[in-house]
């Protein structure tokens, strides 16, 4: 008997295409957005439950395909078919040699890197360090099965529940308004998908895929028609004060050819660390012209991280300025639903300085911190101290953010990176010799089992002290309770279209330095803000002017003083709608010096769901 085509089989069609929808809509902001990638078409299945392979997949995404549509992705899933529990335990079985319910993980990496689509060492490893708690060796494949098949249940009624509360806003915003014409419905804040992918459960696979679950149920009539009507232009509108709407709709034009470019990649972080921005930063060595396509995305962390993302962006800069006297090159003013942020610009070959950057809205100093510490030490049985599992899985976390070329080790280099970060000093050769003497190293490079144990031997030649451990901890952005808030993981990719040998090397991590000229990064990006905002002269000051810059993801307030006199401004954007700045109020004064710009707000919605607008004035005192 043939095996079922789809899960559209067993159930209504109209429930069939709900379900592709609230899956479809979980990632894009309206079933008319096109998936424009493989990748994008693997994640838009996983959220339905099915997880093909690399062979499927090209199936569907030959070389003549550049995008595609909601139908064509709803055809996919009817041919396609889900993976349900009595899949999993079935693939699991035919391994499980003495059939005890268990499979050894060495039999596990045996099989995952000898048979059908091979994956990595590092895939391997890290697929065993999520699913081993108990650090046996051993996996209990029932409770994983049933672990998949929950989360997969809670991601579709999460899936659903988005989608009518969006549906739901849609028709209030039309019954408020009474028709559908161009002039009469505002503009959307268009990053409602974020929420929904942050608060998705994580998708668990093992090769064999996702399971499916019963989705919730809800009315056919309304969530099917919503997104069929037009969409009109934005209008903005105007009052006396500085004001602007914000509402776009959020996507990245990703080059159509991008799977033949070249890719090169790295994770970072920042760090917030007494009110100052920390964060990785990088050199990028371009021996050919090339037009390149940069993106950049905040992580979310196993714990601690907003559910809506950090804003993050990358400024290009030369290493010497250009004949007019400019560093900057290009930055990233686009973003999509999810967060990412890219750019795509021509550059000639040269060397260039990659600088992440983040607002301050969203990612911000710490104000107090309370609380019952968490335990990082034990003793067991034979007194031997030991770390806590809480500790240990923090440690493993830190441990992946630190590997920032992601494969599943950490180099001397991303150690020494690691420890000048959290002790302010490079690793020195004997230091290095210590390490290599007490932990075994995989060509040169420590483990994750190899990093949990430097800790454990800290841990133990302290006889239990934590205070080096809290250091360590404090330093990568982690609270009392082993929360990460001072700390914002990212991912950085390069694509180069005409350059098959780019290098994008990591270089530091530190705050900004200070560039030819000495200028400082706020000096260099405030110019470009100049260049791309709209300026009105301050009330009372001829030499006076504020500049309002915005994107898709903020709005940037910039004083540029041009008299030869010391200026104090009163700055008052408290009448502004559902915003958050990288200031404790939407109310301050600045001192601005004679020739000198300063920049005053950065400003973007506080909830990503509702629309956001700024509203500014300003007083000479």
């Amino acid at each position: 008997m043939s095996r079922r085509s789809s899960r559209s089989s067993t159930m209504d069609q109209g429930e069939f295409i709900l379900e592709c929808k609230a899956a479809y809509l979980s990632m894009f902001d309206s079933i008319k957005e096109k998936i424009e990638s493989q990748d994008s078409l693997l994640e838009a299945l996983q959220q339905t439950g099915r997880n093909p392979s690399v062979k499927v997949l090209k199936k569907y995404w030959t070389n003549d395909i550049d995008e595609l549509s909601f139908d064509d992705f709803v055809d996919i899933c009817k041919k396609e078919p889900v993976t349900t529990s009595d899949d999993l335990m079935k693939a699991f079985r035919k391994i499980d040699i003495n059939g005890d319910g268990y499979i050894s993980l060495e039999e596990l990496h045996k099989i995952l890197t000898s048979k059908g689509e091979k994956k990595s060492k590092s895939e391997v490893k890290k697929m065993i360090d999520e699913v081993d708690e108990n650090k046996d060796g051993r996996l209990d494949y029932k409770e994983f099965c049933q672990m998949v098949m929950s989360t997969t249940e809670e991601n579709k009624k999460m899936q659903r529940k988005m989608m009518e509360r969006k549906e739901k806003k849609k028709r209030q915003d039309i019954e408020r308004r009474g028709d559908v014409s161009g002039s009469q419905v505002s503009v959307r804040s268009a990053a409602s998908s974020v929420k929904n992918q942050e608060k998705s459960a994580s998708k668990a696979n093992v090769e064999f895929g996702n399971g499916i679950g019963t989705p919730a149920g809800s009315r056919k009539s309304s969530l099917l028609s919503i997104d069929d009507l037009p969409r009109p232009s934005p209008r903005v509108k105007k009052d006396k004060s500085r004001q602007g709407s914000v509402s776009r709709a959020h996507k990245l034009d990703e080059p159509k050819n991008l799977r033949e470019w070249t890719h090169t990649k790295s994770k970072g972080s920042f760090f917030m660390e007494d009110g100052s921005l920390i964060c990785h930063q990088y050199d990028f060595n371009l021996p050919d012209d090339s037009k390149i396509w940069i993106t950049i995305q905040p992580q979310k962390g196993s714990r601690g991280m907003d559910s809506s993302p950090v804003d993050t962006s990358v400024f290009i800069l030369r290493d010497r300025p250009d004949e007019d006297g400019n560093l900057l090159v290009a930055f990233t003013e686009h973003r999509d639903s999810r967060g990412k942020y890219g750019v795509s610009c021509d550059l000639s070959a040269g060397k260039y300085y990659i600088m992440p950057y983040t607002t301050g809205c969203r990612f911000k100093n710490r104000k107090s911190e309370s609380g019952k510490e968490a335990k990082l030490v034990s003793q067991d049985k034979g007194g031997k101290y030991v770390i806590t599992k809480s500790f240990r899985k923090v440690l493993e976390d830190i441990f992946d953010y630190s590997d920032l070329d992601g494969n599943g080790f950490m180099s001397r280099k991303e150690f020494n990176l690691f420890n000048i970060r959290t002790s302010g000093e490079e690793v020195a050769d004997e230091e290095w010799q210590v390490v290599e003497d007490r932990i075994d190293l995989e060509d040169g490079e420590i483990t994750k089992a190899g990093f949990l144990q430097l800790n454990e031997l800290e841990a133990e030649d302290s006889e239990g002290d934590t205070e080096d451990l809290w250091t360590t901890l404090v330093s990568m952005g982690y609270n009392k309770q082993l929360v990460m808030d001072q700390a914002c993981p990212f991912q950085l990719d390069v694509y180069t279209e005409d350059c098959d040998d780019a290098e994008l090397d990591v270089v530091r991590v530190d705050s900004y330095p200070t560039y030819p000229g000495d200028l400082s990064f706020d000096d260099i990006i405030s110019k470009s803000f100049i260049k791309h905002g709209e300026i009105s002269r301050v009330k009372g000051m001829k030499d006076l002017c504020m500049y309002t810059y915005t994107n898709d993801g903020w709005a940037t307030l910039v004083l540029d003083n041009k008299s030869h006199t010391r200026v104090r401004v009163e700055l008052d954007c408290s009448r502004s709608e559902n915003v958050t700045s990288n200031h404790d109020s939407l109310q301050r004064t600045l001192r601005v010096d004679p020739g000198s710009t300063v920049i005053a707000y950065h400003l973007m919605p506080e909830d990503d769901d509702r629309d956001w607008q700024v509203k500014c004035t300003e007083t000479i005192r």
